[in-house]
C-alpha cells in the first residue's frame, strides 16, 4: 500500500509540474492572474458550496429514510456533482457570450438554454430515482417487519 501511495503522489507531483510548465510556457504573463483567479474561485466554490451541499444532501436522504438504498444516495450525489461541475464549466462561457466576443464563431450556441436543459434532465433523473427508491423501500418494509415479528 505504501508503494502505491508513493507512486500516486509522485505521478500527481509530475502532472502538476507538467501543468505548471505548460501554463508558464503557453499563457501570456498578463493572462496568468486571470487563470489563477479562476482556479482559486473553482476550488473555493467546490470546497465552500459544492462539497457541503453534497454531504448535506446525503445526510438529509439518510435521515429522511434509512430504508433508502445506497444506489439512490449515489445517484442523487452524482447528479448534484455533475450539475455543479457542468455549471462551473458553462457559466464562464455564458458570461463571455454576454460580454460579446470579437469572433462570433467562438461561442456559437445558446449556452444558457443548453445548461438549463441538461440541469432539468438531471433533476428529472433525481426525482425519478427518488420515487423509485421510495417505492422499493415501501415494498421491502412490510416484508422486513413481517419477518422480524416472528
Amino acid at each position: 500500500m505504501r508503494a502505491a501511495r508513493t507512486v500516486l503522489v509522485l505521478v500527481g507531483v509530475l502532472v502538476m509540474a507538467f501543468g505548471a510548465w505548460t501554463m508558464v510556457t503557453t499563457v501570456r504573463p498578463e493572462r496568468i492572474w486571470g487563470l489563477v483567479t479562476w482556479l482559486v474561485a473553482a476550488v473555493l466554490l467546490h470546497d465552500v458550496l459544492l462539497s457541503p451541499f453534497v454531504v448535506g444532501a446525503g445526510l438529509l436522504l439518510r435521515r429522511a429514510g434509512r430504508s433508502l438504498r445506497v444506489w439512490v444516495l449515489v445517484t442523487v450525489q452524482a447528479a448534484v456533482v455533475l450539475g455543479s461541475v457542468l455549471a462551473l464549466v458553462v457559466v464562464p462561457e455564458i458570461a463571455a457570450k454576454a460580454h460579446g466576443q470579437k469572433n462570433p464563431t467562438v461561442l456559437p450556441f445558446d449556452y444558457t438554454t443548453r445548461l438549463l436543459v441538461v440541469e432539468g434532465v438531471l433533476l428529472a433523473v433525481v426525482v425519478g430515482v427518488l420515487v423509485a427508491g421510495i417505492v422499493v423501500a415501501r415494498r421491502r418494509r412490510p416484508l422486513v417487519a413481517a419477518t422480524t415479528n416472528r
